[in-house]
């Protein structure tokens, strides 16, 4: 990687830092901190959702999965699409309307104190380690591309995400996300026509695929694991304390439709595009290995894009990779700050809770670096990531979930049922192979870990609707939640005008960079030039919107 690419990485990433930073002031209490004060624009919140959840793998896991067995990893993420869409129509509105600033206070007042507690702790153990899985990739693509080794890698941007992260809270990280995703959109749609004409066009990519290629499933990722992997989808983004956060910071149930929505749409057309390239770098080299088909993705781009727009490429890789690391900090200091240290101490002001939300963002930070270091320990990023997907999502976010659509669950049952559901998925997970000789293949493990909630849910509704359990916890709950709903709104402090300026401002400089790279770049001149221009254009007309 040469010199213009790295002053482009370190001028992206000085980029995204001040867009950040630029929200220090904008955390005067925890609504404000947390959830962008309750009215994000629909469209920011479903962009950041598609961004917090797309990246965390889609580089390195996803892209590792195109390059070995082709087509299946776009199979995989369709299973996104229809979760967003079913979210959309059901899910993300009733989020929106328990008035809850996190999952949490909504589990504490619809299950209990003591049941929002226990799962607290679950979901910052359990998150400590979803953003250490999140980490790694971003600090893989840095290694691929530049050869600074992955720990020093990330250590450092670990550092820089936290950052600004526990400055900038929820409006920080959309921003950010937001930027991120019109800078990858831009940046892949460049990539995608230079890998073709780099193997000699369509044609010549399908004659010299690998045989089955272009199949929808394969022995390791069945029919069986895509059902059980779509509904660990569903559970996951409708149920993850991160990702509600998206549909509860919009102003309407009619904004989270939409969030749900967007997401799905994105999820219909995004994977065609970004698995083509390690597709075809499976045809341009396919002698990766082991490990190495982690990089598969950097590895084409490094092959086609012109000089500096690697280095693009690369940074809104990172930052966009990092947006889940961010998320996830994001609501997990929100959890310890309102959830844990407030019902601790009730009498603190809401500028002391602010402090302590930027210190647990910074201590969760550091926790997450430690574990993106120990991911190669436990077998590499696809390991971790699937066997996390097993063992916790349908045990964790299906409950809770459930129970805004129950009346009778209740707190003990839906402890019971995470639990039962936790032993029994980490049984066959860690006990199995050892004990009895059983080792479940990926489809299988994946089955156990999203039916056995749902068939342990089901049999606590039966016997609750039959033995006609009371439903006043529910009651009280609905009582409780129609009061906050004829709560005046709060007045508008001016952040989404802000927050939409800061977005077309880091646009319209990504734009301007892209132009400058073109009229200095060896190839494709007229193909980045005419991108650089459009993301330029479109970055001048959200700066126009918000003045007018």
């Amino acid at each position: 990687m040469g010199t213009i690419d790295l002053s482009v990485i370190l001028i992206f990433t000085l980029l995204v830092f001040i867009c950040g930073m630029s929200f220090s002031k904008a955390g005067k209490n925890m609504k404000s901190y947390f959830a962008a004060g309750g009215a994000l624009p629909w469209w920011m919140s479903g962009l950041s959702l598609f961004m917090s959840f797309f990246s965390a793998g889609t580089f390195v896991v996803w892209g590792s999965i195109a390059y070995s067995t082709g087509w299946v990893a776009v199979t995989i993420q369709w299973t996104m699409c229809i979760a967003g869409v079913i979210i959309g129509f059901f899910i993300a509105p009733k989020w929106q309307k328990t008035k809850a600033l996190t999952a949490a206070e909504y589990i504490s007042e619809r299950l209990g104190k003591s049941t929002q507690k226990i799962y607290t702790y679950l979901f910052l153990f359990i998150s400590i380690f979803t953003t250490g899985a999140f980490l790694y990739p971003v600090a893989k693509i840095v290694e691929v591309s530049t050869g600074i080794p992955i720990t020093t890698s990330i250590i450092v941007l670990g550092v820089l995400i936290l950052i600004y992260t526990a400055v900038g809270g929820l409006w920080a990280v959309i921003v950010t996300d937001v930027l991120q995703f019109i800078v990858l959109t831009a940046a892949v749609l460049i990539v995608v026509p230079l890998s073709f004409d780099k193997i000699g066009g369509i044609d010549n990519f399908i004659s010299q695929a690998p045989e089955r290629f272009f199949e929808f499933t394969n022995s390791e990722y069945s029919w069986v694991f895509m059902i059980a992997f779509g509904l660990y989808n569903l559970f996951f983004i409708a149920g993850n304390w991160a990702y509600v956060q998206r549909y509860t910071s919009v102003a309407t149930p009619k904004d989270a439709k939409k969030v749900g929505w967007l997401f799905g749409a994105l999820y219909t057309i995004s994977p065609l595009i970004w698995m083509l390239p390690p597709m075809i770098y499976r045809v341009l080299n396919p002698e990766l290995g082991e490990l190495a088909d982690e990089g598969a993705y950097l590895l084409m781009c490094k092959e086609v894009l012109p000089v500096g727009m690697l280095g693009l490429m690369l940074g809104g890789m990172v930052f966009a990779t990092s947006s889940s690391v961010n998320t996830t900090l994001n609501i997990s200091a929100g959890v310890l700050t309102n959830d844990l240290y407030k019902s601790f101490f009730p009498n603190t002001t809401d500028k002391s809770l602010v402090r302590i939300a930027r210190i647990a963002t910074i201590l969760l930070g550091l926790l997450t670096i430690i574990i993106a270091l120990l991911v190669p320990l436990f077998g590499g990023i696809v390991e971790v990531v699937m066997s996390l997907a097993a063992l916790t999502g349908g045990a964790m976010f299906l409950p809770p979930l459930w129970a805004l659509f129950s009346r009778r669950q209740t707190g003990k049952t839906v402890l019971i049922v995470t639990f039962v559901s936790l032993a029994i998925n980490a049984f066959f997970k860690f006990l199995a192979p050892s004990l009895i000789d059983l080792t479940l293949g990926r489809a299988m493990e994946m089955v156990v870990g999203m039916c056995t909630p749902i068939l342990l849910l089901l049999f606590y509704e039966i016997d609750l609707k039959y033995s006609k359990s009371k439903t006043t916890a529910y009651d009280t709950y609905e009582t409780n939640r129609k009061l906050k709903e004829l709560q005046p709104e709060e007045p508008s402090d001016g952040s989404n005008k802000k927050g939409t300026r800061v977005i077309g401002i880091g646009v319209a400089s990504t734009g301007f960079l892209i132009v400058l790279l073109a009229l200095i770049g060896d190839k494709a001149q007229i193909l980045v030039g005419s991108m650089g221009f459009l993301v330029l254009m479109l970055g001048a007309y959200i700066i126009y919107k918000t003045k007018k």
